[in-house]
């Protein structure tokens, strides 16, 4: 078991997790999390003030066993000397997702009783009715920019008709979700992102508690209606509480699902074969989206804290101590995964780590998975010969969540779709 002193010692600063703000890295973290995995699973970074843990297993002992809170509450904001940020955590510090029990089970239970299986399926004609929509403005060009045209709309707009606020304003909340994104997937923060987030959650909850005003005239369908009447055991979520938790669902639904629309519309861009074997074998849509998950995961890492000294692959990790669980690394194991570099379409054994795992798995993972299914049968379905129209890709300098600036593509629309 390594000691204080040795923990402390500095590694090789190659195998820092502050590697991911090299844009060639960036684009290509995998190799770099593959040295992780042979040569220091467990590591502590002493840059980032963080263990690393990528190895499979490890990663879900972290999700499973240590503690989502997080977030400091805004009187220890002002007592680190950073006051300005107490609305950004008075807002984090009543998600789900920065809750450990019974606080986080409280708000899930309440949450999950609005926002249910039959809801998302409900909302599947509307979602392939949104996809088909954006695919034929652009099918007539023959060429697009997939993020922008398809990839970032399209969540939007689901999203949008989900909470129950107008559909136009789709537009403000994918700019509100980009921006409060920085916050939750970044290790890195300069002051301008921080004056931003701050504008962008004063806009959002301003904006949230006016539709929940406007619900209180006017009832109408959505999940902020739920939000509002959810009761579980004679407990209700708080104004606060609806509006930061619809933050949170809204932000998390757009963010990832644009990302994994976008990422794996490259990959199978990079690997026609098995484009064309989705393409032809349409009925293996629902295992291609689980390896697509897997193989670019949207989010790639999470922060969680250790509720008490816990040895991991023999490194004492001490209570208190930030972990940082990179699920990226984790879903290309060897150990756990079958040439884990290899794209498997029809992969069988694929219990991915993409939306997390234990209490704080991904609260909107079925609905994430439908726009999925969705997305890529109407883009296959509607466009041929797609391909690259651009030789340079930019993806944003989001490290966590790990996605695309642009994605320009050419294609032949099928006559149907023309």
């Amino acid at each position: 078991m390594a000691t204080q002193a040795e923990k402390r010692g500095l590694p090789d600063p190659s195998l820092s997790l502050f590697q991911l703000l090299d844009p060639a890295v960036h684009a290509d973290p995998y190799p770099f999390y593959r040295r992780l995995r042979e040569q220091a699973p467990v590591m502590w970074d002493p840059f980032m003030h963080t263990w690393v843990v990528t190895r499979y297993e490890d990663v879900m002992t972290v999700l499973h066993r240590f503690s989502a809170d997080r977030t400091p509450d805004p009187k220890k904001m002002e007592a680190l000397g950073l006051p300005s940020l107490g609305p950004v955590a008075d807002v984090m510090a009543r998600q789900m997702l920065f809750l450990d029990a019974p606080a986080h089970t409280r708000l899930r239970k309440l949450c999950s009783s609005a926002f249910t299986p039959r809801r998302v399926e409900a909302m599947e004609d509307q979602i392939r009715e949104i996809a088909g929509g954006l695919i034929d403005a652009c099918a007539g060009r023959g060429a697009m920019d997939l993020v922008a045209d398809f990839a970032e709309p399209f969540p939007a707009i689901v999203t949008a008709g989900l909470l129950g606020v107008p559909l136009d304003d789709h537009r403000r909340l994918k700019a509100w979700s980009a921006t409060f994104a920085e916050m939750l997937g970044n290790f890195q923060h300069n002051p301008d992102r921080i004056h931003d987030v701050l504008r962008c959650v004063a806009d959002m909850t301003g904006y949230f508690r006016e539709a929940i005003r406007e619900q209180e005239r006017r009832p109408r369908e959505g999940l902020i209606r739920s939000l509002m009447d959810a009761e579980v055991d004679g407990s209700r979520l708080s104004e606060d509480e609806v509006i930061a938790n619809t933050i949170v669902t809204m932000v998390g639904g757009q963010e990832t699902t644009t990302n994994l629309i976008g990422n794996g519309m490259l990959t199978l861009i990079r690997m026609p074969e098995k484009m064309r074997q989705l393409r032809e074998r349409p009925e293996i849509i629902a295992t291609a989206v689980e390896e697509l998950l897997r193989f670019e995961t949207p989010s790639q890492h999470t922060a969680r804290i250790a509720p008490e000294d816990t040895v991991i692959g023999g490194k004492l990790i001490r209570k208190g101590e930030a972990v940082m669980a990179v699920m990226a690394a984790g879903n290309r194991d060897p150990e756990r995964f079958a040439d884990p570099d290899d794209l498997d379409l029809t992969r069988a054994d694929n219990r991915h780590l993409a939306f997390g795992w234990a209490a704080h798995f991904c609260f909107g993972a079925a609905l994430a998975r439908m726009e999925a299914r969705i997305a890529y049968s109407a883009l296959l379905g509607r466009l041929e010969d797609i391909r690259l129209a651009g030789d340079r890709l930019e993806w944003r300098t989001n490290s966590g969540l790990r996605g695309l600036k642009s994605l320009p593509i050419a294609f032949r629309a099928v006559e149907a779709a023309a």
